[in-house]
């Protein structure tokens, strides 16, 4: 069993002992700390939920909805939802903070309560350890029996939320309408296959083909929007009767898309057309974290802004998307941030941007895809015994490259001419992330090997 706190939130899997798995008691604890630091920073008793379709999802809602009620916060429950309509939702319904109820893209026996602050944006890492410490030490008090709080549901947020991505400007309805897409759907049976088909329909796609679209939680394969998770999908377009297929993750924050040969887009790619859409009608600044595709880079300075890359992490991205006023970012994982909207990553938002996008293009998706410079990002690992000073490692690395430009906001990123590499030490374990790219597959190979050679050596010294 695994139970992982974090500053972002508190997520494991379901069963075990209290602090070796997600059971009731951790939720409650960890749903009483929260609740207590809303109170206490914003005044605001009032706190929206909403979840994923996974199996824990009922109890765990029912568990975090009576225990904020104890504390005599009175809770909206939207039901199944996705994570962005909670962000959606919460400065819309005054709300002192929001929690999300799902583990993402982690498979079936995960959950995880995900936190956000009063604006619906995930809480800042200085929040996230306050909420850890009032766990630890219980400080949390709770409400006497005439000052208990009051539950309501709202079951049509993820309505609401399909009209607010009808009424951005940059998505054109008829444009779609028009071009009479046919495009198939993986819900992976959980709240996508809800929101996608709903917001398809409004935007006026002609043929909407299902795919695991039944909210009933049983994940029909891994539910990360990989190629090798999205075969069946794939071989679904290969017959040509489709002109492209969406692919969401369980709570439809990540998107990829499938062209009609079957082919993948490329999770990477999803952010790199909506931001060439997005620029392409308001010029401005781009940002996605330090381990996704130097192709926005690329679309950002051909359209006449500025990137800027931040650290791992959606809030990161977030902070760092505020500092440089970026007009769209996120994360080459599929997650599209666009501000005019809010500062969440959103599927539904980035569907809308792209579906126009495409329709304005004119041509295939295939096609749109050939458009953008093709780059090969290599993921890599290498473990490491727990008693290596993993950071000495990375700071021995970087001093061997210090000739080419590095940045070590989040590990060490190494720029060469047309390639980088960037190392990442994991937060749990003694193991290296290596992510290279290269404009060639066998290139972005090599280069993660010499640099786990690199690696190799300098514990090789070390240990002498």
């Amino acid at each position: 069993m695994s139970l992982i706190k974090s500053i972002s939130g508190i997520r494991g899997t379901i069963g075990g002992k209290s602090g070796e798995g997600l059971t009731p008691i951790d939720v409650v604890k960890f749903a009483s700390a929260y609740g207590a630091w809303v109170i206490e920073k914003t005044g605001n008793p009032k706190v929206v939920i909403g979840r994923d379709a996974r199996l824990s999802g009922d109890m765990i809602s029912r568990l975090v909805s009576a225990t904020l009620q104890g504390l005599g916060i009175d809770v909206i429950d939207l039901g199944l939802s996705t994570t962005p309509t909670v962000e959606y939702a919460v400065p819309r319904e005054n709300a002192g903070g929001g929690i999300i109820l799902t583990a993402s893209h982690n498979p079936i026996q995960w959950n995880a309560l995900k936190l956000l602050n009063s604006i619906g944006e995930f809480i800042s890492d200085e929040e996230g350890k306050a909420i850890l410490q009032k766990a630890e030490k219980e400080d949390f008090s709770f409400a006497e029996v005439k000052k208990l709080g009051k539950y309501t549901q709202i079951s049509d947020y993820i309505d609401r939320h399909i009209q607010h991505v009808l009424g951005l400007e940059l998505v054109d309805v008829e444009a779609v309408k028009k071009r009479k897409f046919r495009v198939v759907v993986d819900g992976v049976n959980s709240t996508g296959g809800i929101a996608v088909p709903k917001l398809l329909q409004a935007l006026g796609v002609e043929t909407i083909e299902k795919m695991y679209c039944n909210p009933d939680g049983h994940f029909p394969h891994n539910p990360e929007p990989l190629p090798e998770n999205l075969r069946e999908i794939s071989k679904k377009l290969e017959k040509g009767n489709f002109d492209l297929g969406i692919v969401v993750d369980p709570d439809v924050d990540r998107l990829a898309f499938i062209n009609e040969d079957g082919s993948m887009f490329g999770e990477e790619y999803t952010l790199v057309a909506v931001a060439d859409y997005v620029l392409s009608k308001t010029p401005g600044n781009t940002v996605s974290n330090l381990s996704s595709t130097r192709a926005l880079k690329d679309v950002t300075l051909k359209r006449g802004g500025t990137y800027t890359a931040a650290a791992v992490g959606e809030v990161n991205v977030v902070n760092q998307m505020k500092a440089v006023n970026a007009v769209i970012g996120g994360e080459g994982n599929g997650g599209i941030i666009y501000p005019t909207s809010h500062y969440g990553r959103d599927a539904l938002v980035g569907i809308g941007l792209f579906l126009t996008h495409l329709a304005k293009f004119g041509k295939s998706i295939s096609m749109l895809r050939a458009s953008y410079p093709t780059y090969y990002i290599s993921k890599n690992k290498i473990e490491l015994t727990p008693e290596i000073d993993v950071d000495k490692i990375l700071l021995e690395i970087k001093n061997k490259y210090k000739k080419h430009p590095i940045n070590d906001i989040d590990g060490v990123k190494i720029e060469f001419e047309k390639e980088w590499v960037h190392l990442r030490k994991s937060n749990t374990e003694p193991i290296i992330r290596i992510y290279s790219e290269s404009d060639s597959e066998a290139t972005a190979e090599h280069l993660a090997k010499k640099i786990i050679l690199d690696i190799k050596e300098v514990v090789s010294a070390s240990l002498i």
